[in-house]
């Protein structure tokens, strides 16, 4: 076969490619569905949008060390109480589900005081971690109830 005749079967081929393709295309005509609006309006954030802003405006008085919204996780850094110094508390908040429910919420704590200098771990109450995962899940719950009514 000649380089001119391979050129043309090659071209032949693509023109019926394409043409297949262009057809394809066309089925269907005006019996497309609409676009869903909903679809559109899908987000990167994996996890109840109202929990992860509930949680991250309840820990806003400490400094992030890491937010991750597809993942669910917030983890502050070590911050101390200006009125109490010689303890400090870090927070990790994993928010577990896309539906508002307390069981797709976990705050986990630390706590440390200072003794002699040194940062020492200390124990923290499970009703801080308590109190803490209910101010989240009110915040939740109020957000949620101001964007239906609004």
């Amino acid at each position: 076969m000649t380089a001119h005749r391979t050129n043309t079967t090659r071209f032949t081929r693509l023109l019926i490619a394409t043409a297949a393709i262009g057809s394809l295309a066309a089925c269907g005509g005006s019996d497309r569905p609409s676009a869903d609006i909903a679809a559109s309006q899908v987000t990167t954030i994996g996890v109840n949008s109202y929990l992860w802003r509930a949680a991250l405006d309840t820990v806003s008085f400490a400094p992030l060390l890491q937010a991750d919204s597809a993942g669910g996780v917030i983890v502050t850094d070590w911050h101390a109480n200006p009125s109490n110094p010689g303890e400090r508390v870090k927070l990790t908040v994993t928010i577990l589900d896309r539906d508002l429910r307390a069981d797709a919420l976990r705050v986990a704590a630390s706590r440390q005081v200072s003794q002699g200098g040194t940062w020492v771990d200390a124990p923290v109450q499970a009703a801080t971690v308590q109190k803490l995962e209910d101010i989240i899940l009110t915040k939740a719950r109020d957000l949620r109830r101001q964007s239906v009514s609004g």
